[in-house]
């Protein structure tokens, strides 16, 4: 019997201790949320507080100065200083992989619950907020074909290949990353590693076209972009996790990723926020209305009735600060001067009752 007790203390302890070092591993190991590239002032603190999947799109509104509906409690970012803000925030998604290969002295938080997300609601407040401005609001997932442009995107994106027939088709053109990634154990005439490789090759391209057209960064409006990548999901699919073919495909995607962030980094002078999240799968399946390139047409008409926020530009906390605190000095002043009347002695602080009275006395 006390044998019998004892193993039974032994297994529950074991069981513990299991439980605990598969929690610890999964707060290693699993998903991910890392941020790439943040300017200064945008503090991300260094911890492994996990954050929730349905909860990256507030995340990100709170990076680029928005307000959210509900407070996020999670202590990874610091809060911003008023008069700062993001010229942009740049999201990917890498699905089929829980973690990448980058340097460590990024910061990287687990990620819990890793339910589909879409940046939606940021790109509607981005357009709420700054309707009469131009704004690039991109989001972009090759595999699925899904694209949603708005402002100053339809201009300088609007060729940059979307579907996948136009994405094979610049694998072959001129530029192609075909010619200086190192494929290794990747096949060109494979239907999984051209979707990956593929994937790679809209990185380039959008930041290539950023590049070229670096005024974007000029305006006030701030930019969001959002992309989807799938490529090692179906390269994990094909060939196997542990298959060489994935390790080369999760080599190539994080020094493009790399790259990329550093390119977007330097288009917006430093003053963008590049993060990217590794799900290995998504808890449930992504259900989504697909929307038009034309439907911000309809959205920015002032006259619909749709309850809409009045409009106010980016300056709006400046204003607000400006008017605030000279109101406060003014009625500071107003208070002290009526002070001061009222414990005034008029024959003795006033000039005009002084020469009063001597004029009296001369008379």
């Amino acid at each position: 019997m006390q044998s019998a007790g004892k193993l039974l203390k032994m297994s529950r302890s074991s069981i513990f201790i299991l439980l605990v070092c598969s929690s610890v591993l999964n707060g290693i190991l699993g998903d991910r949320l890392t941020v790439l590239r943040s300017p200064d002032y945008v503090t991300f603190l260094d911890g492994q507080w996990p954050v929730s999947g349905e909860k990256i799109p507030d995340l990100v509104a709170l990076t680029m100065g928005f307000s959210v509906q509900e407070d996020l409690d999670w202590p990874g970012l610091r809060a911003l200083p008023l008069f700062q803000r993001p010229r942009a925030n740049v999201l990917v998604v890498v699905r089929g992989v829980d973690s990448l290969d980058l340097p460590k002295n990024m910061t990287s938080y687990p990620l819990e619950n890793p339910v589909p997300f879409t940046l939606d609601s940021v790109a509607n407040t981005v357009h709420s907020l700054f309707a009469d401005s131009t704004p690039v609001v991109l989001q972009l997932a090759p595999s699925e074909e899904r694209l949603y442009m708005m402002g100053m995107a339809n201009t300088v994106f609007e060729d940059l290949p979307v579907t996948l027939q136009q994405i094979r088709g610049r694998l072959s053109q001129e530029g192609s990353v075909l010619n200086t990634l190192p494929l290794n154990s990747l096949s060109r005439n494979n239907e999984a590693d051209l979707l990956f490789l593929s994937e790679v090759q809209v990185l380039h391209d959008i930041s290539a076209l950023l590049l070229r057209h670096r005024h974007l960064a000029k305006d006030h409006a701030p930019d969001l972009y959002s992309l989807e990548l799938s490529g090692l999901e179906e390269i994990g699919r094909r060939y196997g996790h542990d298959s060489q073919q994935f390790q080369d495909a999760t080599s190539i995607m994080a020094a493009a990723m790399q790259k990329f962030a550093d390119n977007v980094y330097s288009v917006y002078s430093n003053n963008a926020v590049v993060e990217v999240v590794t799900v290995k799968t998504f808890e449930a399946p992504l259900t989504r209305k697909s929307r038009s390139i034309l439907e911000s047409k309809q959205i920015s008409n002032p006259g619909s009735p749709y309850n809409l926020a009045y409009k106010y530009n980016f300056e709006y906390a400046v204003i607000f600060n400006i008017v605030l605190w000279l109101m406060i000095v003014l009625a500071l002043a107003l208070i002290a001067i009526s002070y001061n009347l009222w414990n005034m002695d008029p024959g003795y602080d006033s000039i005009i009752y002084r020469m009063t009275n001597q004029k009296i006395r001369m008379d």
